[in-house]
């Protein structure tokens, strides 16, 4: 077993570029039967940190390769591992974080955390792989409610909605992570890898779409970067006020 910290306690467990890097060059070279992925003390991740993508050239020229790029690399690296990973959310999982999280197999969370996906806040339309990825796990109405409301949603309805695994008792989040991560560690390997292998291609198998559908999603997030909308989302999120929509 082996357990990856997210250390950003400056921007409340932020997804930078070092972290997204962390993941992607240390995971494949782990060969532990189970990875356990969490945050610092009560903080798991506020998303994805948008701090660089404040200046408006940069929101218009650089914000897909940016933003897009090295968290797809991070969150690929996590679904290729070949043995169980298990998300422990000691804190609040938003944005990025909670999309982190759902890359992993299992999730097991403490009771206190809130877990929200707030892309319509920020003026972004969000990957189609990743919204795939709530699709798959809670189903398109409670993905609609996540995406089109915004709205925080606590632990206990994560678990209602089957985001969240299981909660732990209070105070136990990483204790009961370990012990559920030494169980699954204690598995025949052969049949860890080879059922992840199976669950992930029928997965696969199901999301299949036709090219041009594919090129039309992507063309509609890509088209978001530069939209003026985007860039007042971020830049009202850095300046914590509320944000001025012109829907263009």
């Amino acid at each position: 077993m082996t357990r990856l910290i997210i250390s950003n306690p400056d921007k409340r467990g932020a997804l930078d570029h070092a972290i997204l890097d962390g993941f992607t060059a240390t995971l494949p070279t782990l060969e532990a039967r189970c990875v356990i992925i969490t945050g610092e003390q009560t903080t798991f991740s506020a998303g994805y940190d948008i701090g660089d993508l404040r200046g408006q050239e940069v929101l218009a020229d650089e914000a897909e390769r940016l933003v897009a790029h090295p968290f797809a690399a991070a969150l690929e690296a996590v679904e290729a591992y070949p043995y169980p990973t298990l998300a422990a959310l000691n804190g609040h999982a938003i944005g990025g974080g909670l999309e982190l999280a759902l890359a992993c197999d299992l999730r097991i969370a403490a009771g206190t955390i809130a877990l929200a996906m707030p892309p319509a806040k920020l003026g972004l339309v969000y990957s189609h792989t990743g919204i795939r990825k709530f699709i798959e796990t809670i189903g398109a109405p409670r993905t609609r409610e996540l995406f089109l409301v915004g709205r925080r949603i606590d632990a206990r309805t994560a678990k209602d909605w089957g985001l969240v695994n299981a909660i732990a008792q209070e105070g136990r989040i990483a204790e009961e992570a370990v012990d559920l991560a030494t169980e699954i560690a204690a598995n025949a390997p052969l049949a860890e890898t080879g059922n992840k292998r199976v669950i992930n291609a029928l997965l696969s198998a199901q999301a299949t779409m036709d090219p041009g559908s594919e090129r039309e999603l992507i063309e509609l997030r890509r088209a978001c970067f530069a939209s003026e909308d985007f860039r007042e989302g971020v830049h009202a999120f850095s300046e914590k006020r509320p944000p001025r929509w012109q829907g263009r």
